[in-house]
């Protein structure tokens, strides 16, 4: 085999070497003249502004107009109103009646009569969620009328002797120490029609408002019974209707519809027209007029004072005969806030519901007047809530020892005041001073390994170490207990 002939090799050609230009130059040696890009800027988004949400004002709740809150530093006077009340009522020998606050509003209007300011203008009354007609208790007697037929207490001994205390309700003009809830206290008695009876009522009266620390008159006048008191009205409206164009709108309007209320109208025309009005004492039946009679009989002989007043009478239809109101003897005796309170015989109240004929009287007394004339005289008041002693305390195994005497010293009935929450002295010190007790009983770590206490005289600040076993004696002995 014959060798392939080897393959010619082609002539190498030289590589053309193509020189770039400089950066920045052109091929031609000039210069290049490099233009800048734009650079776009994107326009920048505008600030959203963050609006802050608008702060709720949170309303605090406020008190309803004519109403009012009973602090602790004013509970002094109510607890000494109602305790002498109801140590009169045991020492005349009444028994208490609790009513409920809400009754039927035909009660009321069945009682104290359509036509009076009470039930057009002043009573709190809506439907509830039964459909029935309801009422705010705007006074006391109607609800112990009902009561004494409801649980038929014309079987107990009579005469039946009730006292009571509790709110009131009206709608009417908030005034000095009178408020839309408003408190009072009341002493009926039912089933008895002797004039001994009215004469022992305003007794009551009297000696509670003395004993309290007041100087009051009995203001004391006679409306009479239907029969007199018929005749009277139509006297009465004949001589009002010569003077018509002298009376207030108001006493306008009472002429048809309640004659009797224009003789207890506050404003002076009207009481230039009363002072010449026909008296009702002057109209009394004779068996009225002997009543009467021996009702202030019966005053004169304990020496309660009085005063007749013939433009008196009361602004309930229930009322017959004797009606009194207790005033003061200081201030305007012409203005309303001078009444403490008052009341009068409603010898047909019980029958009108439904009941048996039942004679009956009664008076009630407002609360927040008597506390008013009380701040007036500033009498003094004791607290009942004031802190006798104070019990302080130092290290934690006094701290236990003083929780045992509290409990001790506590159903001893005596009151102890304390900070067991202080570790501080000083403090505790401080706290008593504040409080005003006279006497501090100290405990700390040494005292409860010697079996010891130190009793502090706050007003000397001189201290006595007590044997712990005999502070509970010494405690009594210091307190007069």
């Amino acid at each position: 085999m014959g060798r392939k002939p080897k393959a010619k090799k082609k002539p190498a050609t030289k590589k053309k070497i193509i020189q770039k230009p400089a950066k920045g130059w052109s091929a031609s040696g000039r210069k290049k003249t490099v233009q800048k890009k734009k650079t776009i800027r994107k326009p920048k988004a505008a600030k959203q502004e963050v609006k802050e949400e608008p702060k709720i004002k949170i309303r605090t709740p406020k008190l309803l107009r004519g109403f009012k809150d009973i602090l602790p530093k004013e509970q002094k006077y109510w607890y000494y109103i109602i305790n002498k009340a109801e140590a009169l009522a045991w020492g005349y020998g009444f028994g208490r009646i609790d009513t409920p606050i809400l009754e039927s509003t035909d009660l009321f209007i069945r009682t104290i009569g359509k036509q009076t300011d009470i039930v057009e203008k002043e009573m709190f009354s809506f439907e509830d969620q039964g459909g029935d007609n309801v009422t705010l208790r705007p006074e006391g007697t109607a609800s112990i009328a009902r009561a004494y037929i409801e649980h038929g207490m014309l079987n107990l001994p009579q005469p039946v002797r009730l006292f009571y205390y509790g709110p009131m309700f009206r709608y009417e003009r908030p005034q000095a120490g009178r408020y839309r809830e408003h408190h009072q206290i009341g002493f009926e008695i039912l089933g008895d029609a002797s004039a001994v009876i009215d004469s022992q009522l305003i007794i009551l009266a009297y000696n509670f408002c003395k004993e309290l620390g007041l100087d009051i008159n009995i203001q004391i006048n006679s409306i009479g019974c239907l029969e007199c008191r018929s005749e009277y009205k139509t006297e009465l409206i004949n001589y009002l209707r010569s003077k018509r164009n002298s009376l207030c709108e108001n006493c306008k309007k009472r002429l048809n519809k309640n004659p009797l209320r224009v003789l207890d109208c506050k404003e002076e025309s009207c009481i230039k027209v009363i002072e010449d009005a026909p008296q009702t004492v002057d109209w009394l039946c004779d068996d009225c007029k002997n009543h009467f009679v021996k009702v202030l009989e019966y005053l004169d002989e304990v020496e309660v004072p009085y005063m007749l007043n013939p433009r008196l009478v009361r602004g309930l239809d229930y009322y017959n005969r004797t009606v009194f109101e207790i005033w003061s003897n200081e201030g305007d005796n012409t203005a309303r806030q001078s009444a403490f309170g008052g009341g009068g015989r409603y010898d047909m109240l019980i029958s009108s519901l439904g009941g048996r004929e039942t004679p009956s009287c009664g008076f009630s007394l407002g609360v927040e007047r008597l506390i008013l004339k009380l701040k007036e005289k500033e009498i003094e008041i004791e607290d009942p809530t004031k802190p006798q002693i104070f019990l302080a305390q130092l290290g934690e195994a006094a701290k236990r020892k003083a929780l045992v005497l509290f409990e001790e010293l506590r159903r001893n009935n005596i009151r102890v005041a304390e900070s067991f929450a202080k570790d501080s002295l000083r403090q505790q010190l401080e706290f008593a001073n504040k409080l005003g007790v006279k006497v501090t009983l100290i405990l700390g770590q040494k005292e409860v390994m010697d079996g010891t206490i130190l009793v502090r005289d706050m007003e000397g600040g001189i201290q006595e170490v007590v044997d712990f076993n005999k502070i509970l004696e010494e405690i009594k002995k210091r307190l007069e207990l």
